[in-house]
């Protein structure tokens, strides 16, 4: 029997007889558009064609924003903004019907979201959702509202004619919809406002209008927020009542359920701050409520995790993203009975975080392989096997190993300390962040089954390289700690982050953090300190903490922080560190500021490169390569994509 029974077992929802319980929701626009060029197409195409092939029964990847309407000239700002949307494009329904005829020749099925994200400018009242934007929208008036709804149906047909499967209302994340349900948003005093009838209908007739367009054979769902998170949006009753009220419509097949905003606590993408699947018992509650299929999303992270959810009756599907983009093979390792072999996601956001922020090419921080689906068949094998060692096991080291292993060549990993992961497994000991110590686990059982000779207590010097006579030497030994210069931040009293979370570092009393880091290492350690009982301030010159961390991940951290009533002090910097206090000074004006209260300072200052060892050793070794932390400190996402880039051209 399997181990995965719900999870594997066949389900018909509408139209789409689904082979098993997993759905895909969007991810991959950042991966490059279907809209793209015709090589990003092809590599999103290529990139969902791989996981139907491996097992995935609905895809529900495209993010389909309809037209906007504004008046000539109008530039709109704001999260989702766009004028113009993607069913009217010129080639929409040639790129989409390639990506649906991909999706059923491997068996699964697919529906389009139908998004007016944002709202902006156009929203029900001059009311604003998100304490975090200020942008004022344009009220819309009647004829405006049915314009929208005539655009919903046009752009549901649409996607009909290029031949998907159905569609998926977006009726979240400060969608349009969800503007008008909301008690908070829409305030207005006629028939599109007021009661919950009066609020709904704006949805209904978007509903009516794809029904009379598409007919009844093509399934329609709803994508709805459980709850709102802002104080005077609707709560779980009203949730659970509006789910009620849309399936009393008779025009919807199924609701797919999450909990989260663009902005707070929770957000809708979930970081490891949240345990799996943290709202999948509020989800059971809409199955009690209504008898149609729920789908539940939200850090559903393994098969066991899915499982639970189905066999405790909290969904009838779950939804599985970041899962599928670290490892594509999700579904078919859970149905043979290796889900042990699963590469874990770690729920760290960096395929969100640095493309929104840093506007990176999408990646995922343990896969180099995705995105690369349309131009790389894994792994190729090498012309010439040759013998490569590697020094320093941490992130960038342990992956160069198993990928060049996988080419067949001949590897030996030498690592200092007595254990594998560099700094990730220290930073595994913060709280939340087990899961990187999980993955770490999996990355050494990884290496080590494919013959990489693994040597621990290895301190490298250049003569035990020359001895080893390897063909290619890479270099991938991390950091030393960084001081930021000031005066005391060398007392007894001061720390490094990395030594305070492996225990080595005595902590005391009141602590100050200094925070020379635009990541998450200043937020954890203070995390790990304010849970063990201290009294934390957080010092950061920057404007705001963790500067590198997306709208979507950085709520959870000062969430938890703000609960453990860690202070955060912004724009200023460090000045001087003395016995019981630390002295600051403002970014801007250079003025000081108020002194704080200090037994023990931590320093997460980051790492100054560690790669000399290759210095010493060029000339002397056929190929010397410096990886990671060694070239120059970034993060597990960077060391990922620079060990791929090296070993695919090792030859």
């Amino acid at each position: 029997m399997s181990e995965f029974p719900t999870l594997l077992s066949p389900i018909t929802v509408g139209t789409m007889p689904l082979r098993n319980r997993v759905m895909m929701p969007p991810h991959t626009a950042p991966l490059g558009p279907l809209w793209g060029t015709d090589e990003q197409a092809a590599q999103n195409i290529a990139y969902i064609r791989r996981r139907c092939e491996a097992g995935v029964a609905w895809i529900v990847n495209i993010t389909g924003h309809i037209d906007n309407l504004f008046v000539p000239g109008f530039t709109p700002v704001g999260i989702g903004a766009r004028t113009s949307g993607y069913f009217r494009l010129p080639h929409f329904h040639d790129r989409v019907q390639a990506y649906t005829e991909a999706i059923h020749a491997a068996g699964s099925f697919t529906t389009v979201q139908l998004v007016s994200q944002g709202g902006l400018p156009n929203a029900p009242s001059a009311t604003l959702s998100s304490p975090v934007l200020n942008a004022v929208p344009h009220v819309l008036d009647r004829d405006e509202i049915q314009w929208y709804v005539q655009e919903f149906g046009w752009s549901a047909h649409a996607a009909q004619r290029a031949g998907a499967d159905g569609i998926d209302l977006h009726l979240n994340h400060d969608d349009l919809m969800e503007w008008f349900v909301s008690p908070l948003v829409n305030t207005r005093d006629d028939e599109y406002g007021g009661s919950l009838d009066n609020r709904l209908r704006f949805v209904r007739e978007i509903l009516r209008d794809i029904r009379e367009r598409c007919g009844s054979d093509f399934t329609v769902g709803v994508r709805l927020n459980m709850f709102e998170e802002a104080p005077g949006g609707y709560d779980l009753e009203e949730g659970i009542e509006i789910a009620r009220r849309l399936e009393a419509t008779g025009m919807v097949d199924y609701l797919s359920l999450v909990a989260g905003s663009n902005w707070g606590n929770p957000s809708y993408i979930q970081t490891h701050v949240y345990p799996p699947a943290a709202w999948a018992e509020l989800s059971g509650e809409f199955v009690k409520a209504v008898d149609l299929p729920i789908a539940y999303a939200g850090r559903v992270t393994t098969p066991e995790v899915a499982e639970q959810v189905l066999a405790a009756g909290q969904a009838h599907v779950v939804g599985v993203a970041r899962a599928l983009l670290a490892d594509p093979d999700w579904v078919a390792k859970a149905a043979a009975g290796r889900s042990g072999e699963i590469r874990p996601c770690t729920g760290c956001d960096d395929c969100i975080s640095s493309v929104i922020v840093e506007r990176t090419a999408f990646a995922c921080a343990i896969n180099p392989h995705a995105g690369t689906e349309s131009t790389v068949d894994w792994p190729v094998p090498a012309t010439t096997a040759r013998d490569v060692l590697v020094v320093g096991g941490g992130p960038a080291g342990l992956e160069v190993a198993a990928l060049a292993a996988e080419r067949g060549h001949r590897v030996r990993l030498w690592e200092a300390s007595d254990r594998l992961g560099g700094l990730l497994r220290t930073a595994s000991a913060a709280p939340t962040f087990d899961g990187f110590g999980t993955f770490l686990d999996w990355q050494e059982r990884r290496v080590r089954s494919l013959g990489v000779d693994v040597r621990l207590r290895m301190r490298v010097e250049v003569d035990d390289v020359l001895a080893e006579a390897p063909d290619i030497l890479v270099v991938a030994t991390g950091t030393a700690p960084r001081r930021p210069g000031v005066p005391g931040d060398d007392l007894p009293f001061v720390h490094d982050v990395r030594h305070v979370l492996d225990g080595s570092a005595p902590v005391t009393g009141r602590v100050v953090v200094v925070a020379q880091d635009d990541h998450v290492a200043p937020l954890a350690v203070a995390d790990h300190l304010a849970g063990l009982g201290h009294a934390v301030t957080i010092v950061y010159a920057t404007l705001g903490p963790a500067p590198l961390l997306s709208r979507y991940a950085i709520g959870g951290f000062l969430a938890r922080l703000e609960t453990l009533g860690v202070r955060i002090r912004t724009s200023e910097q460090v000045a001087r560190i003395d016995p019981g206090e630390v002295s600051t000074r403002r970014v801007y004006s250079q003025r000081p500021g108020d002194p704080i209260p200090a037994d023990t300072v931590v320093l997460a200052c980051g790492g100054v490169p560690q790669g000399d060892l290759a210095v010493r050793l060029r000339g002397r070794v056929p190929a010397v390569h410096v990886v990671g932390d060694a070239f120059a400190p970034r993060r597990q996402i960077y060391a990922t994509r620079e060990a791929y880039a090296l070993v695919a051209g090792m030859e």
